[in-house]
Formats: C-alpha cells, structure tokens, sequence
C-alpha cells in the first residue's frame, strides 16, 4: 500500500512538474527570444545560465535558505516588488512591441550569467521550486534521497522543454507569419508575463 501510495505522489510530482514548467514565464520567453533574434548558438550558452540559476533557487529552496532570507519582511518585500516592475516592464515591452514576434528583446546576445542573474530574480523560479520542494512527499522517511529524485525528475523536463522553446525561437522567427499573427502572440505572451507576474505577488 505504502508503493502505491509513492508511486501516485512522484506521478503527481511529475505531471506538477510539467505543468509549472510549459507555463509561459521569462525563463522559456527570455529563451525564445535569444533563438529568434541571435540564432541557436547563442541561445545555448544563455539556456545553461538559466539552467544554473535555476539550480541554485532550487538548492536554497530545498535547503531552507530561501525561507531564511524571506522571513525579513522588508527584504522579501523588495525582492518581491523589484521582480514584479521588471516583470511587468518585460510583459509590456512584449506587448507592444508591434507586428513582429518579440518574445523579450535584446541589443546584444545575453551570455551565460545573463540567464544565471534572470532565474535568481526570477519570482516564478521560486514559486516553482517551493511548490515541488515543499510538497508531494513520496518519500517522507527519507528526505533527502526524495530531494534528489525531485532533482532529477525537474532537471529531466526543465532542459529538453527550454530546448524546444529555444528552437521554437528559431525557428518561428523563419515561418514569416502576418503581421496580424506576430502581433497576436505578441499579446499573448505579453498577457501570460503578466500573469506570472500577477500570480507571484499573490503568492
């Protein structure tokens, strides 16, 4: 009975996992948009930024050192309220950026401490990870082996599904699509940074 109740929760820590991760937010946008504008080679350097950054939010969330630093109200209010206006910068620079498709938008090609500085502000980083971390315990007589299956289990989705939207950068940006289209996702994406945005404060 015991089996099967583990094997249900690390199912249900999978698909959780998959879920929060395909929800649009500045890591995979960001990524996207480094293939569009600057082509795969530099989008690979910027997605392993990403990845490290991300990988260092998970440590101090599994470790306890987020909750830490947080429960100084001030300081997490500020990190909090920063990362929302950037996020909120980043939602409208998205949406109006007119007919062609923007996703975010840089002069030069953001390098691998690009993507590490953007997942450590990153308000989504954070709430995924505490999500995952905090719950779906498979294995409460042994943390720590629960932790580093959680790990793997986040690290065997969180690279292939930034790689697809890396790619998808690339390759949209060669589909010339409309001006009404590109305008459209535009919005869209604009609309779910905004959410992202919206959902880490209420969090």
């Amino acid at each position: 009975m015991g089996g099967a109740d583990t094997n249900g929760s690390m199912i249900s820590f999978f698909f959780a996992t998959l879920f929060l991760l395909i929800t649009p937010g500045p890591g995979v946008l960001s990524v996207a948009g480094v293939g569009s504008r600057f082509g795969f080679r530099a989008g690979w350097s910027y997605l392993w930024g990403l990845w490290a950054g991300n990988f260092i939010v998970g440590v101090a969330v599994a470790s306890g050192l987020a909750a830490i630093v947080f429960s100084v109200d001030y300081l997490r209010e500020v990190l909090l309220f920063a990362s929302a206006c950037y996020l909120v910068f980043l939602a409208a620079k998205i949406a109006l950026s007119g007919h062609e498709v923007a996703f975010i938008v840089s002069l030069k090609a953001p390098k691998f401490f690009s993507g590490v500085t953007l997942q450590v502000i990153n308000p989504k980083a954070y709430a995924v990870n505490t999500t995952l971390f905090t719950g779906f315990a498979f294995m409460p007589g042994d943390l720590f082996y629960e932790t580093v299956i959680k790990f793997a289990i986040l690290n065997a989705l969180w690279i292939p599904i930034h790689f697809a939207w890396l790619g998808a950068g690339v390759m949209l940006i060669r589909l010339a699509l409309s001006a009404k289209v590109q305008r459209g996702i535009n919005i869209f994406m604009g609309l779910a940074m905004l959410a992202v945005a919206l959902l880490a404060v209420l969090y």
